[in-house]
């Protein structure tokens, strides 16, 4: 009996281990992600006075709608500057990716530094960098009006253009990582198959190697347009009034205007907005492209 006792207790202490490793992150999870979710939506049912700052809970479903209704413009450039950000990442990155992971040799720690390097720098730090290089009197427009490619009056700061390039600079690394992490697992032995079986490189690559990093080129959509889609910090830095994206607009209904259920439910909307978007990208890249490729 003492003997399958002490069984007992040993697979009950095996079956306890992952949990036990788990609970750390648990922890942290549910303090720092889902607690604060919650209350988010909870504000986001209350009625606040833009006077004091003082929340009641009056259950206003209403709030939503309102607040769509008041900046679904600034929603709609959040997602244009976020995807084309984003878009032009991907197309930036897959190429990098691909030479380190393929012809970096001896080397691709080195070059994944180099890539890694620029962005030690803060955040902030790296896009009022780009606010001097874009400005008028930066060196980017003093060539290029040095040598007549531009007229006099041509300027970037202020424009969508300005707003897209800080995106797309500052999310890059995002990009890059998660392709090469997918280009670097995959077995080598599948391209010395598809070459002895006569394929073309274009052919390998389109039948074997894109398919294999879909994964990796999903994950890169996700760390790139979910916080480019959010930002404010590029908007507020190189853009103007007309180029106003959700993410200063919250920022703005929060700290500004006390409005902590305006702030609260236009973060849920984000937050919608974006599941959805990743439930359709999912399925579309899950689905149609695999199944296209494969």
């Amino acid at each position: 009996m003492s003997g399958s006792g002490t069984s007992g207790v040993t697979r009950l202490r095996r079956r306890a281990v992952p949990y036990l490793l788990a609970l750390p992150a648990a922890v942290w999870l549910v303090g720092l992600f889902l607690v604060p979710l919650l209350v988010m939506l909870v504000k986001s049912l209350e009625t606040c006075s833009p006077m004091t700052g003082a929340c009641t809970m009056s259950w206003h479903w209403g709030e939503f709608g309102s607040q769509l209704s008041m900046f679904h413009k600034q929603m709609l450039t959040s997602l244009k500057f976020a995807g084309i950000a984003t878009a032009i990442d991907l197309l930036l990155a897959f190429p990098i990716a691909y030479w380190i992971a393929f012809y970096g040799g001896r080397r691709k720690n080195f070059f994944l530094l180099m890539l890694l390097v620029p962005f030690f720098v803060s955040f902030v730090i790296r896009t009022v960098i780009w606010e001097f290089l874009l400005s008028n009197d930066g060196i980017v427009l003093t060539t290029l009006r040095n040598v007549h490619v531009v007229s006099t009056d041509f300027h970037i700061l202020g424009t969508s253009t300005a707003v897209i390039a800080g995106l797309a600079y500052n999310f890059l690394p995002f990009t890059a990582l998660p392709i090469y992490v997918a280009l670097e697992r995959i077995d080598r032995r599948l391209l010395d198959a598809s070459q002895d079986l006569y394929a073309s490189r274009i052919t390998t690559f389109t039948r074997v190697i894109l398919p294999l990093c879909i994964p990796g080129i999903f994950a890169a959509f996700l760390l790139t347009f979910i916080p480019a889609f959010g930002d404010y910090v590029n908007q507020q830095v190189l853009g103007g009034i007309g180029n106003t994206m959700i993410g200063t607009v919250i920022q703005n209904t929060f700290l500004i205007n006390l409005d902590y259920a305006g702030g609260s439910a236009l973060s849920a909307i984000l937050m919608v907005i974006s599941l959805v978007g990743i439930l359709l990208y999912g399925r579309l890249i899950g689905s149609a492209t695999i199944g296209e490729f494969l």
